[in-house]
């Protein structure tokens, strides 16, 4: 059994709250990028209400998944054996690949499925919602990380992971060959 830390798990699901904003906010783009016209606050808030109250509804719905999400997130990340850097965006493709699935099954049983767009089959809304998953776990990860610092340890960068050549910046590299 996992125990649970509540100050973890509070800064993990506020990460997940804000990581879940990011991807709300960004979703007038990505609709625009792909050609999809998805959106789930949409497919929240309308499952929930069917009256004007749908946007906002959905959005503290979509909010309030981010928050379970990153609550959990923030309490099984230490424990994969990941980099720190892969384990959001990891998670966020595990629960995109995880419930990509239940596409077909939104659009019998959703009381709004005819004003959804069908998503099934189409490759352009799976790239969508990959692209959504990424970031939302990227932003998850990277705040969960910062927010979940042990207070005695800087946080640590990622120099070494996005050098060109894994050994070093190139100023050091080029600093021997000087005469």
């Amino acid at each position: 059994m996992v125990a649970f830390d509540t100050a973890r798990t509070v800064r993990g699901a506020l990460a997940g709250a804000l990581a879940a904003g990011v991807w709300a906010a960004q979703e007038p783009l990505d609709r625009r990028v792909f050609g999809v016209p998805y959106s789930d606050p949409e497919l929240l808030g309308k499952a929930a209400t069917r009256g004007s109250a749908w946007p906002a509804v959905g959005l503290a719905l979509h909010v309030a998944n981010g928050v379970v999400f990153g609550a959990l997130y923030a309490n099984v990340a230490p424990r994969l054996p990941l980099p720190s850097w892969l384990r959001g965006p990891m998670a966020g493709a595990a629960e995109h690949l995880g419930t990509w699935p239940l596409v077909g099954v939104v659009q019998r049983v959703h009381p709004a499925r005819s004003e959804l767009p069908d998503l099934s089959g189409d490759p352009r809304a799976f790239a969508q919602a990959t692209w959504r998953h990424l970031l939302f776990g990227t932003v998850l990860g990277e705040l969960e990380r910062r927010l979940n610092a042990p207070p005695d340890e800087e946080v640590p960068t990622y120099e070494h992971v996005v050098s060109s050549n894994g050994h070093g910046d190139l100023e050091h590299a080029l600093s021997g060959l000087s005469t």
